[in-house]
Protein backbone atom coordinates (compact mmCIF):
# COMPACT_ATOMS: atom_id res chain seq x y z
CA UNK A 1 0.00 0.00 0.00
CA UNK A 2 1.89 3.19 -1.08
CA UNK A 3 0.95 6.76 1.22
CA UNK A 4 -0.73 8.47 -1.69
CA UNK A 5 -3.34 5.83 -1.98
CA UNK A 6 -4.14 5.51 1.37
CA UNK A 7 -4.68 9.12 1.62
CA UNK A 8 -6.73 9.41 -1.81
CA UNK A 9 -9.03 6.86 -0.13
CA UNK A 10 -9.77 7.46 3.16
CA UNK A 11 -9.25 11.46 2.55
CA UNK A 12 -9.77 12.46 -0.92
CA UNK A 13 -6.61 13.93 -1.26
CA UNK A 14 -2.85 13.06 -1.59
CA UNK A 15 -2.28 16.78 -0.26
CA UNK A 16 -2.61 15.98 3.62
CA UNK A 17 -2.12 19.38 4.21
CA UNK A 18 -5.42 20.49 2.19
CA UNK A 19 -7.40 17.94 4.61
CA UNK A 20 -10.06 19.84 6.43
CA UNK A 21 -11.13 19.22 10.23
CA UNK A 22 -13.87 17.65 9.73
CA UNK A 23 -12.46 15.40 6.89
CA UNK A 24 -9.74 14.60 9.03
CA UNK A 25 -12.03 13.15 11.51
CA UNK A 26 -13.90 10.74 9.07
CA UNK A 27 -10.56 9.56 7.06
CA UNK A 28 -9.53 8.68 10.30
CA UNK A 29 -12.88 6.89 11.88
CA UNK A 30 -13.11 5.10 8.50
CA UNK A 31 -9.21 4.13 8.51
CA UNK A 32 -10.07 2.65 12.00
CA UNK A 33 -13.21 0.61 10.81
CA UNK A 34 -11.06 -0.90 8.01
CA UNK A 35 -7.87 -1.65 10.74
CA UNK A 36 -10.28 -3.34 12.83
CA UNK A 37 -12.16 -5.44 9.90
CA UNK A 38 -9.00 -6.42 7.83
CA UNK A 39 -7.10 -9.62 8.69
CA UNK A 40 -4.03 -9.05 6.01
CA UNK A 41 -1.21 -8.27 8.51
CA UNK A 42 0.43 -5.76 5.49
CA UNK A 43 -2.60 -4.21 5.52
CA UNK A 44 -3.38 -3.53 9.08
CA UNK A 45 0.24 -2.39 9.25
CA UNK A 46 -0.24 -0.33 6.85
CA UNK A 47 -3.36 1.41 8.19
CA UNK A 48 -2.09 0.97 11.82
CA UNK A 49 1.45 3.39 10.56
CA UNK A 50 -1.30 5.93 8.64
CA UNK A 51 -2.65 6.01 11.85
CA UNK A 52 0.65 6.22 13.80
CA UNK A 53 1.35 9.25 11.80
CA UNK A 54 -2.10 11.16 12.32
CA UNK A 55 -1.61 10.74 15.90
CA UNK A 56 -4.66 7.95 16.34
CA UNK A 57 -3.12 4.54 16.36
CA UNK A 58 -4.01 1.91 18.49
CA UNK A 59 -1.70 0.84 20.93
CA UNK A 60 0.59 -2.05 19.62
CA UNK A 61 -0.45 -4.77 22.34
CA UNK A 62 -4.00 -4.10 21.01
CA UNK A 63 -3.25 -3.45 17.39
CA UNK A 64 -1.05 -6.62 16.97
CA UNK A 65 -1.12 -9.97 17.99
CA UNK A 66 2.04 -10.99 16.66
CA UNK A 67 5.05 -9.85 18.24
CA UNK A 68 6.75 -9.76 14.88
CA UNK A 69 4.15 -7.08 13.86
CA UNK A 70 4.61 -5.24 17.22
CA UNK A 71 8.44 -4.87 16.91
CA UNK A 72 8.17 -3.55 13.49
CA UNK A 73 5.77 -1.15 14.43
CA UNK A 74 8.48 -0.50 17.20
CA UNK A 75 10.73 0.14 14.51
CA UNK A 76 9.09 1.92 12.66
CA UNK A 77 8.00 4.71 15.38
CA UNK A 78 11.87 4.56 15.86
CA UNK A 79 12.74 5.77 12.63
CA UNK A 80 10.23 8.34 12.40
CA UNK A 81 11.35 9.55 15.73
CA UNK A 82 15.06 9.73 14.38
CA UNK A 83 16.84 13.11 13.60
CA UNK A 84 15.99 14.49 9.84
CA UNK A 85 19.00 16.10 7.84
CA UNK A 86 21.88 15.33 10.11
CA UNK A 87 23.97 12.74 7.76
CA UNK A 88 27.41 14.01 9.26
CA UNK A 89 27.33 10.67 11.42
CA UNK A 90 27.31 8.96 7.55
CA UNK A 91 30.27 10.54 6.60
CA UNK A 92 32.58 10.25 9.16
CA UNK A 93 32.18 6.12 9.34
Amino acid sequence: MQLDDLLQRYFATSDISSISPDALSAGIEHCRVDFGLTKDRGKRFALWALLHMLGAAPDLDVAFENEEDREAARNFMDLLAAPVGDDSEQREG
